[in-house]
């Protein structure tokens, strides 16, 4: 049996600390896979723990299958939690610690053909006789899934299970996770801060900042159309460019987006979600575009909906497939406070003989412009705020383009890009998401 999970303006406090979740209500249906998306710290575990019923719900209602679970202890949820460490007994073998929870079940029932069919689902038979220092770390996370498997729980609550992996490991038990659960069809609440493990596993993402949901898509909308500013920059690689911006739209010209040194022409007749930014009109607004939405091209090669730009190469990434050239276009970034630093910068030290303080001091003098800093929430409803250009940029590159990996830029040159202005996403002052409209997203289905 699967079950159906329901939050209800679930809310945690910790004594007079701050709410480490606030008002989060979702809805996982039956056999569905939900991922719990965002930064250390927002609050995502938590929520798992609140379903498990390891912690309590100071407020707000947990429905299982439509019934009120808010007293039901975690053995009467029936639900098997993954966790990050392992958490196997040292003394006990594999085959003892599969068979652990249905010991506890039923003491005289016996459990070994269960324990033995969910090894060799999980290719582990062989090491039924090892005990966990004897076991990778790899198959060590596969004897933790066994033993929530055999248990037959009604839900799989998945806490980082492969954070402590290495990279080639964590691909390949992600798979076996994906390809697992829809086989069993048994719905799970997956936790994680890596948006690949989410984007590749989830049938729908949840993305939490601060305690507070975000968004619930599908990864393809969550990409595509995210509804403010952290969900754009928190998804995607490399991190969407998010420029501070401001509308002109004069009544006897075209309309344009001022980016600092230069403008983005938009072209008419305007696109419907084009012209909702009229009422922008000297407001200041920010523009996300993905990498791949800018190309280096001159503008006789300009497709229908590009517009032309044109950048600094600061220093390019060869990635073997590909290359990420990082452009200085006069551009002030917007900063999101959980993602990366907005630290003032201190005065510099004085430099020692011999030192490096030439260097970090020529860095720093062409690290003009400044940036928007987008203030953390005070609540749900106001998630954004844009101060103003009081702190200086810690680089002058501001835009990012993925290129082929045969194109060769030369640092310090200039370089004509092309702008798809079907890409391009605004957000008001409030990061709230203005456009596109979600008809206008190329390759969004539904």
């Amino acid at each position: 049996m699967t079950r159906a999970i329901t939050l209800r303006s679930v809310g945690k406090t910790y004594g007079r600390a701050s709410r480490a979740v606030d008002r989060f209500s979702l809805a996982v249906a039956p056999g569905e896979f939900l991922v719990l998306l965002g930064p250390s710290g927002c609050g995502k575990s938590t929520v798992l723990r609140m379903i498990a019923g390891l912690e309590e719900i100071t407020e707000g209602e947990l429905l299982l299958d439509g019934e009120p679970a808010n007293h039901l202890s975690p053995r009467e949820r029936g639900m098997a939690m993954v966790f990050q460490n392992f958490a196997l007994y040292p003394n006990m073998t594999t085959r003892a610690n599969i068979g652990f929870p249905l010991k506890l079940e039923n003491p005289r029932q016996d459990s070994t053909e269960r324990v033995e069919s969910t090894a060799r689902m999980l290719g582990i038979e062989s090491l039924l006789d090892r005990y966990p220092g004897q076991l990778s770390g790899g198959e060590r996370q596969r004897v933790a899934m066994g033993r929530a498997i055999s248990r037959h729980p009604s839900a799989f609550l998945m806490d980082e299970p492969l954070s402590n992996l290495d990279a080639k490991l964590r691909n390949h038990l992600r798979a076996e996770i994906g390809q697992l659960t829809a086989e069993l069809g048994v719905t799970t609440v997956y936790v994680t801060h890596d948006q690949s493990e989410a984007m590749s596993l989830g049938d729908r993402v949840a993305v939490m900042r601060g305690g507070i949901l975000q968004q619930v898509s599908t990864p393809r909308e969550v990409y595509a159309l995210p509804e403010n500013v952290f969900v754009a920059a928190f998804i995607g690689t490399p991190r969407i460019n998010l420029l501070q911006a401001v509308v002109h739209a004069p009544l006897d010209g075209p309309m344009s987006i001022d980016l600092g040194r230069q403008r983005l022409a938009l072209p008419e007749p305007l696109s419907p979600d084009h012209q909702l930014l009229r009422i922008q009109q000297g407001r200041p607004i920010i523009v996300g575009l993905r990498s791949e939405a800018v190309r280096i091209a001159p503008p006789s090669q300009a497709r229908p909906g590009e517009v032309a730009l044109s950048g600094v190469v600061e220093h390019a990434e060869y990635q073997g497939h590909e290359a990420l050239v990082h452009l200085d276009t006069g551009s002030r970034p917007a900063v999101v406070p959980e993602l990366e630093s907005a630290r003032p910068r201190q005065a510099p030290r004085r430099r020692r003989p011999g030192g490096s303080g030439g260097v970090f001091e020529r860095l720093r003098q062409r690290a003009g412009g400044s940036v928007a800093v987008l203030d953390k929430p005070a609540a749900d409803t106001e998630p954004y705020a844009v101060r103003g250009p009081d702190r200086p940029a810690v680089t002058s590159s501001d835009l990012v383009v993925r290129t082929g990996p045969d194109l060769r830029v030369r640092t310090g040159g200039q370089v004509p890009l092309l702008v798809d202005l079907a890409h391009l996403y605004v957000f008001d002052h409030s990061g709230r998401r203005i456009c596109p409209l979600p008809r206008d997203v190329p390759g969004l289905d539904g």
